[in-house]
This record gives structure tokens, sequence and C-alpha cells, in this order.
């Protein structure tokens, strides 16, 4: 081999190290400064195209045209609500693996309903709320930030709602902030701090103060301005360890009207106040974009707007139209359930509880009778199904060994540390009324369409329509950032 040749392998060996240089510089340049997650809750395609309208072109529009748009996402479990949605969007995984079945479920312990970020073992700041995140099972993406970054990552969650604050901030978050129902003011819980932080003590005296302000305030703005706040005095997306602010808005408009007679809102009222709350979201939606691409530069940031897949709606009256309807009382049919296994196994307590279209049968008692477990499933399984109403019966060792198919989907929902023994699928139409906890809605297995948005730094303007599930939002930020997924998540990244 000549020397000329020599040098010419040396010079294709260099500038292809140069140029794999560069590769990663220039891939580490596109790595954002911070990650922005946008839930808003019961955010509906529906919904969005009745109001289109109405929008700003500075808000979901703007994200809609010059974003990555997936149209057809779906929770891959049921039922859905916003803590269990949230929680799998966070986790990559689905409440079978997180734990977080919904906003609530029964304690065996209490007897009693509790909250899925109920935690006695904490106190509140500048709230009496006792609360965390030590009911997840398993890491979130910002647990994930802050393990590899050796806890530099800034992770917070914002919200007028503490499940939301509480959830998305994760076991391992800066801190969770939140708005107390009772006082007015913004609070949060000794699990992430041990005195509030010093702007967060200055707002609230401030909002004393200008009460004048306070009243005519929304809560999506004051979320939104809070959110600011904290982005600023916290430093956040000041450095090149990617920093994760999550806020929670609310489309959700009362279908009830809290007073002394709980007076239903009519269809037309709930249209209009829905569209008041799109505008409304929109809006913050819109300024809290443009006040972060300001601060820190659009290059350096990548914003993901989600919805937690449900929609609570003004009833039906079915029975006016001649469609099968009714009302299914689980707390009654829990009771008759009682006597039934009493009558075949002795008079006693068989039943703890009832929670949502879950039974809880008193396992304590059962082993100490040295009752056999599988034979009491199987009886309350053949009683329930009886019952006017229910569609289908599903018990926890069915869907522990032997779901398939569409029993899949209810599998991923249930969770053997949560749930019941006992899940009971409602016919479509029927209402599902709990008179012990005052649970009330009316079951339907329509699908929800909402769409997920992917806005930033080296994303495309793109409209996708291939079907996708909400668990592989994760691992999507987790490849964007260059660290692993959360330890449950076993989907693939959009991208």
């Amino acid at each position: 081999m000549t020397k000329r040749n020599i040098i010419s392998k040396r010079h294709v060996t260099t500038v292809t190290l140069l140029a794999i240089m560069i590769t990663a510089q220039a891939q580490l340049a596109q790595q954002p400064k911070m990650i922005v997650n946008i839930t808003v809750d019961q955010l509906t395609t529906e919904g969005l195209q009745n109001s289109m309208s109405q929008l700003s072109e500075r808000g979901l529009k703007r994200l809609l045209r010059e974003g990555t748009v997936y149209q057809n996402v779906s929770y891959p479990f049921t039922p859905i609500d916003k803590a269990s949605a949230i929680t799998a969007f966070l986790t990559g995984a689905t409440p079978y693996y997180n734990g977080i079945i919904g906003n609530t479920w029964f304690n065996r312990k209490t007897g009693k309903l509790q909250s899925c970020v109920d935690d006695p073992s904490v106190q509140g700041i500048y709230t009496t709320d006792k609360v965390s995140a030590h009911h997840i099972l398993t890491s979130t993406i910002g647990d994930e930030m802050k393990i590899s970054s050796k806890g530099q990552s800034i992770v917070f969650g914002i919200s007028d709602d503490k499940m939301a604050a509480v959830l998305t901030a994760g076991h391992a978050g800066n801190g969770a902030i939140w708005r107390d129902h009772y006082n007015g003011g913004w609070c949060s819980s000794s699990y992430y701090f041990k005195t509030a932080p010093s702007w967060l003590t200055q707002y609230n005296n401030s909002r004393v103060t200008d009460k004048k302000q306070q009243a005519v305030i929304t809560p999506a703005e004051e979320t939104t301005k809070i959110a600011l706040l904290c982005m600023n005095h916290e430093q956040m997306g000041k450095d090149p360890i990617t920093d994760l602010l999550h806020v929670t808005y609310d489309v959700a408009v009362p279908t009830v009207v809290e007073n002394k007679k709980k007076k239903h809102v009519t269809e037309s009222t709930w249209e209009s106040r829905r569209l008041q709350r799109y505008q409304e979201i929109d809006h913050e939606v819109g300024r809290l974009v443009d006040s972060i691409e300001y601060k820190i530069g659009k290059q350096n940031v990548i914003f993901f707007i989600t919805s937690t897949g449900h929609a609570d709606e003004p009833a039906n009256d079915y029975q006016q139209y001649r469609i099968p309807t009714g009302t299914f009382y689980i707390n009654r049919t829990a009771n008759l359930l009682n006597m039934f296994l009493g009558a075949i196994y002795g008079s006693d307590k068989y039943v703890e509880g009832c929670s949502r279209n879950q039974i809880y049968l008193n396992l304590q008692l059962i082993e100490q009778k040295r009752l056999n477990i599988t034979d009491i499933l199987n009886r309350s399984q053949s009683f329930l199904l009886q019952c006017e109403g229910i569609r289908n019966v599903y018990t926890s060792e069915r869907l522990l060994t032997t779901a398939q198919g569409n029993e899949q989907i209810i599998r991923n929902g249930f969770s053997p540390e949560t749930s019941g023994q006992l899940l009971v699928e409602i016919a479509p139409g029927w209402n599902l009324s709990n008179e012990n906890t005052n649970e009330n809605y009316q079951t339907n297995s329509r699908a929800i369409s909402f769409p997920v948005i992917i806005y930033g730094t080296g994303i495309k303007k793109e409209t996708i329509n291939t079907p996708v599930t909400i668990d592989r939002l994760a691992p999507t930020i987790a490849k964007s950032i260059h660290i692993r997924a959360p330890n449950a998540c076993s989907a693939l990244p959009l991208f």
C-alpha cells in the first residue's frame, strides 16, 4: 500500500470521526432544556371541533397546526378517570402495574373511600390535606429524569386539583402545588417541602390583600400564573439538564348543580358552559406556551398536550325514548350478596364494602374460617349475574389467571393491591348508584375520541391517523431526552 493511499485512508477516517462528532453534538444541542406536559382533563375531539370557530389562533389551533397530532389515541384499560389516566400516561403502564385504579377506592382498614393520594403520614402546607404519591407502585417519567440526572432535573406538578398535582410530581419531584378548595390559597405537602417556597408564601399573601382581583380570575388563569411563577423562581430551563413541568387544566363542566336539591344541568346550559371552558383553556394554553418560549427559547422546549380520555356528560333520559335503562344500586346489591353468602357459610360480614363497580370481600374473615375463596367467588358471580342491570361479572382470580381478548382491557384496569374481588359490568345506559358513597353515574361503552399533540423543537408538522395508545408517550419523552423509560413501561416510543 502506498504512502498516498495510507494518507487518503487516514483522511477518510478523520472526516468520518469528525462527522460522527458533529452529529453527536447536533443531537445534544437538540435535547430540550424543558419538557412541558399540558394535560386537559376531559378534552375530546368532539369538544374541540364544536369549539374550533371560537378559539384563538395562538392557543390550541396553533399547536394543532404546527405540531405532530395523533388523532386516534386511546387508553388500554377500563374504567378511566382523571387519576388513572394521568398515572398511565406518566408511568407508561396500566393500573395493573402502577396501582392507581381511579380517583378513589375502598380502604379495607378504615372501611371508607380514600383518595388515590391520601397519606396520613405527611402534613399539608397551607392546607389540611395530607397527600403524597406513595400509592403509585412504579416510577414515573419525572422520577426517571431525577434518577438519570442524579437529582439535578427540576420536576414540578401544578394544578387546580390536588390529585393531578401530586400524581404528576411523582415520587421524586421537587414539588406538587395545587389550590386548596377551602381557603382558596395555593398549597403543597411535607412530602415535597420542609417549608413552603418563599415565592409561594409571597403569592398567597398578595392573594389575601388583593381580593378584588381574585374575584374575577378563573381557575385556569390562576393555574397558568402559578406555573409561570414556579418556572421563574425555581430556575427551570436555565441549564442543559432537562427539567419537567406538568400543568393540568380542566374543561369538565358539572352535570349537577350542587345545591340542596342537586338540580341536573340542562343539556343546552351544559354545552354553553363547556364552550366557555374550552375558550378559557385555549387562552391559557396559548399564554403558557408563549411565555415559556419567550423565557427559554422556542428551540429549547417540547410540549406534550394530552387528555384524560373520558368525559362526564349530562345523563340521557333513555326512558323517555323507550331505550332500556334503569338504576343499579351497588350498595344494596352488596348487602344482598352478604346475606346470600351468610345463608351458605353462616351469618357474618363477608362483604367489606363497595366502590364504583367493585365489591370487596372480607379476605381476612374468609381465611380465618378456612373457606375456599374460589368457591366463594364462583358463587358470588352466579348470584350477581341474576341481578337486573348486570351485563357481566369478573372475579379477581379470573382476571389474574385467564383473562383473554377483551378481558385484557378490564384486567389492565385492575390492581391486586387496590381493586375489589368482584368487578361488575353494568349494562350500557343504566345508572350506577352507591347511596353510601354518593357515587352516581350513567354507564356507556362509547369510545371517547381525543388527540395528543407534540409541539416544539425538532417536531414535524404532521397529522397521524394510525391508532396509538397513551402508554407510548412516556417512552417517547424518555427517548427525546436520552433516558430510560419508567420501570413498568413496556410500550415502544411513538418515534
